[in-house]
């Protein structure tokens, strides 16, 4: 299956400034992908990178089995609403679905006109007039009314208000489930990708920390407390990412599709925010062995 984005030894630098480092990442189609982590990972280099509007300074990323922005075609298969989802201020929203129409050789006008009617927006209204939850829509319906394959979206609701955000990704999700499209979607609020990702990537110190399905990813990691215990006492298929110990408890963060058989282990389930604070503790820095994922380490 051709993946959404694939990378290889991605780098992106911008003068002594690496924003991605040895980017190697695989997103199979067919999801909502969340993408997080801190200030400064890469996520919008990345993203960026994958809709064409950057090029590497090293390594590889196609997307959709192609390499970004390569031609009209290509262009045609990806809609992108970027981080200050832009619009025109002067147009108006008419102004704005006329001029995706004229740029856009697959443009469904219907669904345009539907999603504006639905959404109540005036078409004779500036888009300058328009409330930040309002321009939003307007940018995702001219990214859906391209009727892409891939929906990229950087941080499409980190200015809006809780009602706006809810609003906006519940309008995402419907469009997701009618036109059966993949979604890559950064940002900050947890709670908001647990609501409509699932599949997820989390990058920290221009690295990728982690990836895959949610449902997976929380299966298979667990967080254990217990009676305090030496760091090398731990068994030698846990992948320990994040340890804790006081002077009678230690408490850890494993991953490990192995059943805990140890009765000592209170047992826990762990939560996406979790799973992503952890993964973005980790530094890149960190001491890596073939086979595991950056950062954290197995015992001896």
């Amino acid at each position: 299956m051709t993946a959404a984005i694939e990378t290889a030894a991605l780098v992106k630098r911008y003068g002594k400034k690496t924003a991605l480092s040895d980017c190697t990442l695989s997103i199979p189609t067919g999801h909502v992908v969340g993408l997080v982590g801190p200030n400064g990972a890469g996520k919008t280099t990345l993203l960026q990178l994958a809709v064409g509007l950057l090029q590497p300074t090293a390594g590889q990323i196609d997307v959709l089995g192609h390499k970004p922005a390569e031609d009209p075609a290509q262009l045609a298969r990806v809609g992108f609403v970027a981080q200050d989802t832009p619009t025109l201020s002067t147009l108006s929203v008419a102004d704005h679905l006329r001029m995706g129409a004229k740029l856009n050789p697959g443009w469904d006008a219907y669904l345009a006109g539907q999603r504006i009617e639905e959404l109540e927006l005036d078409p004779d209204q500036r888009a300058g007039q328009l409330s930040g939850g309002q321009r939003a829509q307007l940018a995702l319906t001219l990214a859906m009314a391209k009727r892409p394959e891939l929906i990229v979206l950087d941080e499409p609701v980190a200015s809006l208000d809780p009602l706006a955000r809810r609003k906006f990704l519940q309008s995402l999700m419907a469009s997701v489930a009618e036109q059966q499209v993949s979604v890559v979607m950064s940002s900050h609020l947890v709670a908001d990708l647990e609501r409509v990702c699932d599949y997820l990537v989390v990058l920290a110190d221009s690295q990728v920390q982690l990836s895959g399905t949610v449902d997976d990813l929380l299966a298979t990691h667990h967080l254990l407390t217990g009676p305090r215990r030496e760091p090398t006492r731990w068994p030698s298929d846990w992948l320990v990412i994040e340890e804790r110990h006081t002077e009678r408890q230690t408490t850890l963060l494993i991953r490990s599709s192995a059943p805990i058989l140890d009765p000592a282990w209170a047992v826990e389930t762990v939560s996406m925010e979790d799973l992503v604070l952890a993964y973005m503790g980790l530094g890149a820095s960190q001491h890596r062995r073939d086979g595991d994922l950056p950062g954290p380490r197995r015992a001896s």
